[in-house]
């Protein structure tokens, strides 16, 4: 018998790697759904979908509880369950920490941390129901949640705090079969990176094609991994940033 395809929730899947992964898991034959808060986008995303069926395209503010609400209502009335819930959306803020009001800071962790965090938990009866061996969670981090950069202080602690609770729920929902995968790319050619060329070029950071981003995390998916590491340089770093951190502390520093 034909395995069912697995039915896919993405976040931010407007652009970007959210676009790619919807694409990748399109070629791979999944039921999509597109959230976001740009419905134009998320509709232009759908159009390039093939061998998906018909896509599910669900505008909404996931740092708000109604567009939480209506994303999870949505795919209950559609499909009952879920396979897959690919937390993608985020926001990128970089410059000194001092030009950070609190305004700022807030809706930073708002996108990046607490509407993954909520969405994930509203998801679970969902990821429950799901008829897949092992449903699963994915959280699109960053390597700026293993190696935190100067003028990207909020940012970096956003995305260590995305791992943080990747790897106790990654412990936490084992029991109930559901495994989470926490992705860690390194700096993406998106839209929201482009505001930031300055202080990529000046950290010496190389960017990956949101493609390449995206092959690499949904084939780890597919292959029941528990974390996705970019190839290069950074997987170095991080391992000796864990070691001797004062090394990294001086090459970030000196630029």
């Amino acid at each position: 018998m034909r395995p069912e395809p697995p039915l896919v929730l993405i976040t931010g899947g407007g652009s970007g790697i959210g676009r790619a992964l919807a694409l990748a898991a399109a070629r791979d034959g999944a039921e999509i759904a597109l959230c976001g808060r740009r419905g134009n986008a998320l509709t232009e995303t759908a159009s390039l979908l093939e061998g998906s069926g018909d896509p599910l395209v669900i505008p909404a503010d996931l740092t708000t509880p109604a567009g939480r609400t209506r994303v999870i209502d949505t795919i209950a009335d559609r499909w009952g369950r879920l396979d897959i819930l690919i937390n993608n959306a985020g926001i990128v803020e970089g410059g000194p920490h001092d030009s950070f009001d609190d305004e700022a800071v807030e809706h930073l962790f708002a996108t990046n941390v607490l509407a993954p965090m909520a969405l994930t938990r509203a998801a679970f009866p969902l990821l429950q129901a799901s008829r897949a061996a092992s449903p699963r969670v994915v959280n699109v981090g960053s390597v700026f949640g293993e190696i935190a950069y100067p003028e990207f202080a909020a940012y970096s602690a956003s995305k260590f705090a995305l791992r943080g609770f990747s790897s106790a729920l990654r412990r936490e929902w084992k029991r109930h079969g559901i495994e989470v995968t926490y992705a860690s790319p390194r700096a993406t050619r998106t839209d929201a990176a482009a505001a930031f060329d300055d202080l990529i070029e000046s950290q010496g950071m190389s960017l990956d094609a949101p493609d390449a981003v995206a092959r690499r995390i949904w084939k780890a998916v597919r292959r029941g991994r528990r974390t996705v590491y970019p190839a290069g340089p950074e997987r170095l770093f991080i391992l000796i940033q864990s070691l001797f951190p004062a090394l990294i502390d001086r090459a970030l520093t000196a630029k």
